[in-house]
């Protein structure tokens, strides 16, 4: 078993934010998002099956949530997105690499 960071292979090109899967099982999924200025489209909200616990390792980002809260994540954050919770990226930072650590479960 040979360890991996997070941070590493990064795209070379920030164009559109990248998704990675590092872990599937069932009932969990793992992921890395890199972001870099990148937000959800402008119209409608994520409204997802499963929930997302989500944390920014690095960079920073703002979550809103249809309800009217707005959650501004450095590195080292942590939110707990529940299933069909409403929420859209507004921003990333557009100087620096966000680097997003999401867990998808049922």
């Amino acid at each position: 078993m040979r360890p991996q960071n997070i941070g590493d292979a990064l795209p070379d090109n920030f164009a559109s934010e990248t998704f990675a899967d590092i872990l599937r099982a069932p009932g969990v999924r793992i992921e890395r998002i890199v972001s870099k200025g990148q937000v959800s489209p402008e119209h409608g909200w994520y409204d997802q099956d499963e929930g997302e616990w989500v944390m920014v390792v690095a960079g920073r980002a703002v979550i809103e949530f249809a309800d009217g809260a707005i959650c501004h994540l450095a590195a080292g954050d942590y939110v707990n997105i529940p299933a069909h919770c409403q929420h859209r990226v507004s921003w990333t930072d557009p100087n620096e690499v966000t680097i997003w650590l999401a867990v998808w479960y049922k």
